[in-house]
């Protein structure tokens, strides 16, 4: 109790600053509007200017003036310049305003201010808001007061600790995570269309200035180099949208929660269950499901610490779909290899294990995507209420998606010497792209730092690092890969830019067994996909590539067969063993 208290009494200034800039910001806003049906008058200036106000880093000004004016006969005199009274740097509106000022009053020259019919002895000169300043007060009122709020809602929803020694908890440690305490888990779709909504406030509340900015920029200088500034307010409506879409995904399809079968998900047994979604069952409809075992850890550190994934394992499988009473009811059920690691119920220390369910399903209007962090723990139990019958449905479906997308990846050829297995350059296309762009940036700072800084050391390590990433994204999507299966041996031969680089043959009577190994992974925020190549294995342990690109097990399985078949080669059913620290998995030869 003692701490949340304190914990409470820590908050109140952070949400006390946000509520002050609330009422700061609503209070201009409605002087505005009020100040809109003043009488506008002519006034004499007595004095007027801008004041400078020197600070350790930076100045601020404050534009002034003195004035007088008759209203229905009589003479006020007044120094109100803007709504809002203070020193400021944000933007040139003090200086400008000022400088205006001084220019007339140096002339002689009458302003037009702006009388509060009401109350005459109450003027203004510049009556419009400013917008730049309001998303500046903005930002303290959604980082200060949205800090403030979070923490008080997390201090008021806080339950006391759980006694981590408690018999209960050493025997059944999902319990620990308030949403693990049933089979029911629900997905993040809700909390993550919050969290998409507050970062599209938060980003457009910021750029809002800016095409007003842009505009006088463009307008009074002729700075057209401006418009890149538009990119922010451009990049802001897509958050809108981005976040628009999550909530109608969440409308449409409401909770659907997936109910675990074995309760928790077990590592030596199945992870399974069935999802219940408020949709009309559509025979046909293919919902793809990917369990993936993620390691999250931190890296880096003091303001550069960030926090990262790594998939140490996936597999994908087709859902058997079916009609439900209040929609569509979806049965899954995984084969889960025991030497996996366990979720971490408490996420104790920076770095944890985590497993994650993803539900995707393309459909007219709005897709169903979901995740869903489940518990998974090594009680090597199995599903027992789930069909086999369905299973084996689903499986026989995932099982010819698998192959057909196996297909897409290689061709196969009947060449003079035997069947061929071509995989085309191109295959790597978008992870080229990203990489080509992470690479540009690296070695265009390095030069910077090189030619304009000075400093060849440090910018000869970030140019290096640059033109090696670069490089790296060119082979990868230049290069093509053939195998051909001829009479007595195997050979590989791979070209980039259509130029031979390497040739490898293996003796088939040498020939062993296949083997599969992760060659890399990929994240496209909380999706992660690892990609897996084949690799012939002969007598000496000598490994020779005819697959890559396979992603996930299923389709890795897959294209395993296919081209075993293709080769004229025969792979044991049933004889796939994995091991998860070294990435490395094992088919037999049927000799």
């Amino acid at each position: 109790m003692k701490g949340k208290v304190v914990l409470f009494l820590f908050t109140l200034p952070f949400f006390g600053v946000g509520v002050w800039m609330l009422f700061a910001i609503s209070g201009q806003m409605m002087e505005s509007w009020q100040m809109q049906s003043w009488v506008p008058v002519q006034a004499y200036l007595s004095d007027a200017g801008y004041e400078t106000y020197p600070g350790d880093d930076t100045s601020t000004y404050k534009a002034f003036a003195t004035y007088t004016y008759q209203y229905r006969g009589q003479e006020y005199a007044n120094d109100r310049v803007a709504i809002a009274g203070g020193a400021d740097n944000i933007g040139d509106y003090q200086t400008d305003l000022g400088r205006r000022l001084s220019t007339l009053w140096s002339r002689g020259e009458l302003v037009q201010v702006y009388v509060n019919p009401e109350n005459p002895n109450d003027s203004i000169i510049d009556r419009e808001l400013r917008w730049g300043l309001m998303g500046f007060k903005a930002i303290f009122l959604f980082v200060f007061g949205g800090v403030g709020l979070g923490l008080i809602i997390r201090v008021l929803r806080a339950r006391k600790p759980a006694d981590t020694t408690d018999s209960i908890y050493q025997a059944q440690p999902w319990l620990l995570n308030d949403n693990w305490k049933t089979s029911a888990i629900r997905s993040s779709s809700k909390s993550s269309m919050y969290l998409t909504w507050g970062i599209a406030a938060f980003w457009n509340l910021i750029s809002a200035p800016l095409p007003f900015v842009t505009y006088r920029e463009i307008v009074e200088k002729d700075n057209y180099a401006a418009l890149f500034a538009l990119l922010f307010p451009l990049v802001g409506i897509g958050m809108i949208v981005w976040a628009a879409r999550r909530t109608l995904e969440w409308r449409r399809f409401g909770a659907a929660p997936v109910v675990l079968d074995p309760f928790p998900g077990a590592i030596g047994g199945n992870v399974g269950g069935v999802i219940d979604i408020n949709l009309p069952y559509v025979p046909g409809t293919v919902f793809r499901l990917t369990l993936t075992s993620i390691y999250s850890y931190s890296s880096g550190s003091g303001d550069n610490r960030s926090r990262r994934e790594t998939a140490k394992w996936q597999n994908s499988q087709v859902a058997q779909a079916e009609s439900a009473e209040n929609g569509t009811r979806l049965v899954f059920r995984f084969d889960v290899p025991g030497d996996l690691a366990e979720s971490d119920a408490k996420r104790s220390g920076n770095n944890y294990n985590l497993w994650r369910l993803n539900v995707q399903a393309d459909l007219a209007g709005v897709d169903f995507d979901r995740d869903y962090e489940i518990p998974v723990y090594a009680t090597g139990e199995s599903s027992l209420d789930l069909s086999d019958y369905n299973m084996q449905s689903a499986g026989s479906e995932q099982s010819r998606l698998d192959d057909l997308v196996a297909k897409e990846i290689f061709e196969v050829r009947r060449g003079p010497s035997g069947t061929e297995l071509f995989y085309p350059a191109g295959r790597n296309r978008l992870s080229a792209l990203m990489g080509t762009i992470a690479g540009g940036v690296f070695a265009g700072a390095g030069w910077f730092l090189i030619f304009s800084e000075g400093q060849t050391v440090f910018g000869s390590v970030f140019a290096g690092i640059g033109s090696l990433i670069i490089l790296g994204s060119l082979y990868a999507v230049t290069n093509s890969l053939l195998v051909v299966g001829e009479a007595g041996y195997l050979k590989t031969v791979r070209r980039v830019m259509g130029i031979s680089v390497r040739t490898r043959k293996m003796l088939r009577n040498n020939f062993v067994r296949f083997s599969r190994r992760r060659s890399s992974q990929s994240q496209i925020g909380s999706k992660h996909v690892i990609h897996y190549s084949v690799y012939m294995v002969d007598k000496l342990g000598q490994k020779l590539v005819v697959g890559e690109g396979f992603r996930g097990e299923g389709e890795t399985t897959a294209a395993t067969h296919l081209i075993a078949s293709e080769l004229g080669l025969a792979v044991e059913s049933g004889s796939t063993t994995s091991s998860a620290a070294a990435g490395f998995d094992v088919l037999t030869a049927d000799r």
